[in-house]
């Protein structure tokens, strides 16, 4: 299900007309990301051989969805870098370490998207700002729309899902050690998944 379609008319002056079914163009709003039922996660190569998949219980963040023009949709989510969970103790207090994220001094992971297109069907793109370690730098993410729901307590649902991939050292993860059989520990090239289930805020009453 798109978020809208388009449908080209003839007409005396053969313009385009934009025909938005009412059931999608009901889905513009605000939304808040429901944590509960989201998850943002990570998978990268260690030791050359095996992928390390991790996730941040902690987040936060916000949806405006505009069901007739999606380029004019956006999103912004925080993300608390101490909540990292790779399944390891050890694996993920040093991820928090000065040697990685330093949690301490940049306890926030941040993306403000800066725009919105639709790629095709329920595919989408959203292009933003992706801030660690003070280092902000661009980053598009693929999406796909799952669709949308009333759940049993009558909270109006959206659900997404999708990826993109970064080089860490772009934003100054730098940390490797390098291995006796060639290579390095730790891969440049991280995976980031999304996979978001936001619930419509209710307009306040007047």
């Amino acid at each position: 299900m798109a978020l809208f379609n388009r449908k080209t008319t003839t007409a005396p002056a053969a313009t385009a007309t934009l025909d938005v079914d009412p059931a999608l163009a009901a889905l513009t709003g605000e939304y808040a990301i429901d944590p509960a039922h989201s998850s943002i996660g990570f998978t990268v190569r260690h030791a050359m051989v095996t992928n390390v998949r991790g996730s941040f219980a902690d987040h936060e963040g916000t949806l405006t969805l505009n069901g007739s023009d999606p380029s004019r949709s956006a999103a912004a989510i925080d993300v608390r870098i101490a909540s990292i969970d790779t399944g390891i103790g050890d694996r993920d207090g040093h991820l928090r370490s000065g040697d990685f994220f330093d949690v301490e001094q940049f306890p926030l992971m941040t993306f403000r998207s800066t725009s919105a297109e639709q790629l095709g069907g329920d595919d989408y793109r959203i292009v933003g700002d992706l801030t660690i370690k003070d280092v902000t730098r661009p980053l598009a993410i693929d999406l796909e729309f799952n669709g949308s729901a009333t759940d049993v307590y009558g909270n109006e649902r959206v659900g997404f899902e999708g990826s993109a991939e970064i080089l860490r050292s772009d934003w100054g993860l730098t940390w490797n050690a390098a291995l006796e059989t060639g290579g390095v520990m730790v891969s440049d090239k991280v995976k980031l998944t999304f996979d978001i289930s936001a619930i419509k805020s209710v307009p306040a009453q007047g």
